[in-house]
C-alpha cells in the first residue's frame, strides 16, 4: 500500500450515471489486476474504494458510478485538481491460473477491472473471450475498448436491447474455456458460481469502512475461515467460497 497525490487529467461521462477518471500519480504499488485503490474526499470521514481499470507507473485510470454524496463529489472534479489516494490495495487476481483461453465476466460497474486484466492475459499469450452484461444498451460502456484488444467481446443485455438478450450466464452456452475470472454484482457472481464449470475467481464488491484490514468491517465466512474482503479478498477462489 502506498499514500499519493494524484492530479486529475480527465473526468469524462462514459455514460448517464459512469464516467471515467485518468490520474497522474505514482502508480508503482498497483501489482495484479483486480486491486483498488481507496479515494480521501474533502468532507467525508471514510475514503471511497475504486477498482482499477488501467494503469502505468505514472498514471491510473478508474471508472465509477454515481449512486450517492462521494461519487457525486468525484463527478464535479475538474482538470488539474488533486486527490489523496491509497493505491495497491486488495489482493487482485491470480493470472498464472488462467490456461490459454480463459473466460472474462463483468457486469455494470464490475466490468473495469476486467479491462486490465484482459491486457495483463494478452501479455502472458493467452487469448481471452469477455462477457460484459447491462441492463440496457443505454449502460453499455468499454465494449470498443474490448474489441480494441482483438479479443472475442460478448455484450449482453437483460432487456435484448443490445447483443445477447439476458444475463451474462446466457452468453456461456457452446463457449470453450479454461478457467474463468468474475466481477460484478452478488446475484450475478452467484449465478456464474452455479454456471461455468471450470474452476475461476470472483472478484466481490463489499462495503468497507477502512479498506486496509483494520475495522474487519467488510470480514466475510469462507470454507477457510473469515477473510476480509478489503485485504484476503476482494479477489477469492471458487473453492473458498460460501454463499
Amino acid at each position: 500500500m502506498k499514500q499519493g497525490l494524484f492530479t486529475v487529467k480527465q473526468n469524462k461521462k462514459l455514460t448517464e450515471n459512469v464516467l471515467e477518471m485518468v490520474l497522474e500519480g505514482d502508480a508503482t504499488d498497483i501489482k495484479r489486476p483486480g486491486q483498488f485503490v481507496n479515494i480521501k474526499l474533502d468532507g467525508l470521514y471514510l475514503r471511497r474504494p475504486i477498482s482499477v481499470c488501467d494503469c502505468t507507473e505514472n498514471n491510473l485510470k478508474i471508472i465509477y458510478k454515481v449512486v450517492g454524496t462521494g461519487t457525486e463529489q468525484m463527478a464535479s472534479l475538474k482538470e488539474g485538481e488533486k486527490l489523496d489516494i491509497l493505491t495497491g490495495l486488495g489482493n487482485g487476481f491470480n493470472i498464472s491460473k488462467s490456461g490459454d483461453k480463459p473466460l472474462l465476466i463483468g457486469g455494470g460497474v464490475g466490468v473495469p477491472p476486467m479491462y486490465l486484466l484482459c491486457k495483463k492475459l494478452i501479455e502472458k499469450g493467452a487469448e481471452p473471450t469477455v462477457i460484459l452484461g447491462f441492463n440496457t444498451s443505454d449502460e453499455i460502456f468499454y465494449r470498443e475498448e474490448f474489441e480494441k484488444l482483438s479479443v472475442k467481446t460478448i455484450v449482453t443485455t437483460v432487456d435484448g436491447s443490445f447483443g445477447v438478450k439476458g444475463f451474462v450466464t446466457d452468453a456461456l452456452n457452446e463457449l470453450d474455456y479454461t478457467y474463468y475470472f468474475a466481477c460484478g454484482p452478488m446475484p450475478m457472481l452467484k449465478a456464474v458460481y452455479n454456471n461455468c464449470e471450470t474452476s475461476g475467481q470472483l472478484s466481490f464488491e463489499e462495503r468497507m469502512g477502512c479498506g486496509i484490514g483494520a475495522c474487519m468491517g467488510c470480514s466475510c465466512k469462507t470454507v477457510t475461515g473469515y477473510k476480509r474482503i478489503c485485504t484476503e479478498g476482494p479477489v477469492l477462489e471458487k473453492e473458498e467460497i460460501l454463499w
